[in-house]
C-alpha cells in the first residue's frame, strides 16, 4: 500500500453529466444519473507503456493510454455521456474537417499561415462541445476536486495540468510539422504528414512537461497563458456543490484503487 501522505498525480475529464478521475494505475467516474442519483464505475488501468522514457515517444503513448479505457468505461457506467456524442458536436467535427482541407488546398495562404489556420479551426469541435450544456461546469468541478486535493486547499476552477496548455505548444509544432511535410513528394506525402503529426503530439507533450515542472519560468508562463485564458473565459465555469459531489466522489473512487484501499466497481 501506498503511503496516505504521498499525493497521487492525477488527470481527469468532464463528462456531460459527470466526471472521470485517472490516475498512475487506475480511473474512477461518477456520473449524475437523471433521477439525481450518483452511479460511480472504476478499474485499474491496462498500461501501454508503464515505464517508458524515451521523449516524443511517451508524450503520445500517454495520450493513448488516457482514452484506451473509454469502451470498458461505457460498458461498465452506460449513464456516462462522453462529450463528443452530441450529434451537434459530431456535425461540427465534420464540418471542420471538411473547412480544414479546404484551408490546405488554398492558394492565397502561406504554408505557415495555412497549417496555424487549420490547427485552430481543428479545435472547433472541442470549444463546441465545451459549450454545450453543463460539460463547463463539470470540468470546473473536476479542476477544483483535482487541485483542492494535491494543494491541500481549496482552489479555482482553472487548473495548470489542463490539457488546455497543449494548445500553444501542439498549434506551434503542428504548423511547423505539417509545412515540413508538405514539401515531401505527392506519392509520400500522406504517410510523412502523418508521421509529422505524431512528432508534433510527442514534441508538444514534452514541452508541455517542462512547462508543468517550471512552472515559475518565464517561458512556461507565456505558453501557460494561451491555456488559462481559455479556462477561464471559455473552457470551464464555476461548479454547483452537486456537481463538485460528483467530481469528489470519482476522485475517491480513484484513489482508493490507487492506494490499494477498494476493489474496482
Amino acid at each position: 500500500m501506498k503511503d496516505e501522505r504521498q499525493k497521487v498525480r492525477l488527470g481527469g475529464m468532464a463528462l456531460a453529466n459527470g466526471v472521470l478521475v485517472h490516475g498512475p494505475t487506475a480511473w474512477a467516474c461518477a456520473v449524475r444519473t437523471a433521477d439525481g442519483e450518483i452511479k460511480i464505475a472504476s478499474a485499474p488501468k491496462k498500461l501501454l507503456a508503464p515505464n517508458l522514457r524515451q521523449p516524443f515517444v511517451r508524450g503520445p503513448l500517454r495520450l493513448a493510454e488516457s482514452f484506451a479505457f473509454l469502451p470498458e468505461l461505457k460498458r461498465r457506467l452506460p449513464e456516462a455521456r462522453l462529450p463528443f456524442e452530441r450529434p451537434a458536436v459530431l456535425a461540427v467535427t465534420l464540418a471542420s474537417a471538411l473547412t480544414v482541407q479546404v484551408v490546405r488546398r488554398s492558394q492565397h495562404l502561406g504554408d505557415a499561415a495555412r497549417e496555424l489556420l487549420s490547427g485552430a479551426l481543428s479545435l472547433t469541435p472541442a470549444l463546441m462541445a465545451l459549450r454545450g450544456g453543463e460539460l463547463a461546469a463539470y470540468h470546473g468541478a473536476e479542476h477544483v476536486s483535482i487541485g483542492t486535493y494535491e494543494h491541500g486547499e481549496t482552489r479555482a476552477k482553472e487548473h495548470e495540468r489542463c490539457g488546455s496548455h497543449l494548445v500553444g505548444p501542439l498549434l506551434a509544432a503542428s504548423a511547423a510539422a505539417n509545412v515540413l511535410a508538405s514539401r515531401a513528394p505527392a506519392n509520400v506525402r500522406g504517410p510523412v504528414r502523418l508521421a509529422a503529426s505524431l512528432g508534433a503530439v510527442g514534441a508538444a507533450v514534452e514541452v508541455f512537461g517542462w512547462m508543468t515542472r517550471n512552472p515559475s519560468h518565464p517561458l512556461a508562463r507565456a505558453l501557460a497563458k494561451p491555456g488559462h485564458e481559455l479556462q477561464h473565459h471559455i473552457a470551464t465555469a464555476e461548479p454547483s456543490p452537486e456537481q463538485l459531489e460528483v467530481a469528489e466522489a470519482a476522485l475517491a473512487a480513484c484513489l482508493e484503487l490507487e492506494n490499494g484501499d477498494a476493489p474496482a466497481h
